[in-house]
């Protein structure tokens, strides 16, 4: 009989318990569940916010969170998962950071952790219990995570740069405002 792991039970709670919120949020945007814009609202929002295109931006953002949640909840392709999920969080932390750290000031608390933890996740594995473990790992080789995350941070820094740059003179109060007014304030971009 095997013995049952606790890194690794703990490893698959964490991983379908984070990959499941970012799902949800993902699906929001994309189409509408669980009380979500859908992609035309998603889309209009983050012209609001100033990611554009809008549309475009709202497609990346839903699917690094819907995409990159769900592959976390199975335990497959992780780098590449946690990495796509941890550049979208950039994104959200980049609109709700004007309003400080706090979530229930609409600052960046949240996205913050849902990324970090993604970005933990997709670092150290999925664990044992996982589609990852189950392939022999053919989609989590050391190199993966390199190249994933170095991609999802260059994108990550690209868009948010772009965005920073269109907003002019990143006047703070001004930041506050539109995070304050933006239709998803208080939750993840």
């Amino acid at each position: 009989m095997t013995c049952i792991n606790r890194r690794d039970l703990g490893l698959l709670v964490l991983r379908v318990g984070t990959g499941a919120v970012l799902a949800a949020h993902g699906t929001q945007k994309l189409f509408g569940w669980f009380g979500g814009g859908g992609i035309e609202a998603t889309a209009a929002g983050m012209e609001h916010m100033g990611f554009r295109p809008g549309k475009q931006s709202a497609v990346a953002a839903g699917l690094g969170e819907a995409g990159g949640g769900a592959l976390l909840a199975l335990g497959l392709a992780t780098p590449a998962a946690g990495a796509a999920a941890a550049g979208a969080m950039a994104g959200a932390v980049a609109v709700h950071a004007p309003a400080g750290f706090f979530a229930q000031g609409g600052g960046f608390e949240y996205p913050a952790f849902l990324g970090f933890t993604a970005a933990a996740i997709g670092v150290a594995g999925a664990g044992r219990y996982s589609l990852d473990h189950a392939s022999g790992h053919v989609l989590d080789r050391p190199w993966t995570v390199a190249l994933a995350f170095l991609g999802s941070a260059a994108a990550a820094a690209l868009v948010v740069g772009r965005r920073a740059q269109d907003q002019g003179d990143g006047d703070p109060e001004a930041e506050r405002a539109e995070a304050d007014a933006s239709p998803e304030a208080g939750t993840s971009a």
